[in-house]
């Protein structure tokens, strides 16, 4: 298992270490299972997937809710097969839930979903952030929008917190001690840079022509819609936002992203192998 913030590294030591000594790479980034945002959610390219095996990238549609739950479903026919799993990705939670266990919560229905994010859209993440219970209010992120829409959803469906339901998780499909857990670190200095370069490039090799085939079925709900620059990209189509502003706009949110995910990687992988990013 390789983690680390975005831009890191991290997805082309999981590509060495699959050419050198076989295995499959395996996408734990929650934005990657998407299939309508490749260059813009810096998912592999077909030149890196033709390197070696690689799964659970692009294989979900851009308007469909994609869970932990699901991912992990998806996950498990690959920690029992020939190749070895070789997971790699930057959402921490997909890690956590996949190591320690996932609380069974059950399956939010589609109106309160709906209502969730016409809410979001509408009030802002903030709206919601406010109606939660304290407890799960003060352990989650509620900066990212994406966290505090699924804890509101699972107080509406069930009438308990968040918190609640993660008190009691299901066994890991994984036990930490029987991986190689990896996490990559990356100094803020070094990482800023590599952040601003790889959305130069991701311009460059048609992020605004994917956004131009995505304008038809645009819409913030999405779930692919949560892909940084997503957003910026289609303002610039509408004639809203120059290029420069987009670049610089997802620029200043892949940083904040990326700082979020750091604290994530202190707090909850401990126990996890330290690796410099600068050494690899």
């Amino acid at each position: 298992m390789i983690a680390g913030p975005t831009a890191s590294g991290k997805s082309e030591l999981a590509l060495r270490i699959a050419e050198s000594q076989g295995g499959t790479v395996i996408n734990a980034d929650a934005i990657q299972v998407y299939s309508n945002w490749r260059v813009l959610t810096a998912r592999p390219s077909e030149t890196d997937e033709a390197r070696a095996p690689h799964a659970l990238y692009g294989h979900v549609p851009g308007d469909a809710p994609y869970s932990v739950g699901d991912w992990l479903r998806d996950l498990e026919p690959y920690l029992s097969g020939e190749q070895r799993p070789i997971i790699v990705g930057g959402t921490g939670l997909y890690f956590t839930a996949l190591t320690e266990g996932l609380a069974d919560i059950p399956t939010t229905p589609d109106p309160i979903r709906r209502t969730a994010m016409t809410r979001i859209e509408r009030e802002g993440h903030e709206a919601l952030v406010a109606e939660l219970d304290v407890e799960t209010r003060h352990r989650i992120d509620t900066a990212n929008p994406m966290r505090v829409q699924r804890a509101w959803e699972v107080l509406q469906n069930t009438g308990k917190g968040l918190v609640h339901w993660q008190s009691t998780p299901a066994a890991p499909h994984l036990p930490l001690a029987k991986a190689f857990p990896v996490v990559v670190n990356a100094p803020k200095d070094w990482l800023t840079p590599r952040i601003e370069a790889r959305f130069d490039r991701m311009l460059e090799t048609g992020a605004l022509e994917e956004a131009q085939a995505n304008r038809p079925t645009w819409s913030p709900d999405l779930p692919s819609s949560k892909a940084i620059g997503a957003t910026e990209l289609m303002a610039v189509l509408d004639g809203t936002m120059t290029l420069e502003e987009a670049r610089d706009r997802s620029t200043i949110l892949t940083r904040q992203f990326a700082k979020r995910q750091r604290t994530w990687f202190r707090a909850r992988m401990k126990a996890w192998q330290q690796l410099d990013a600068t050494e690899l």
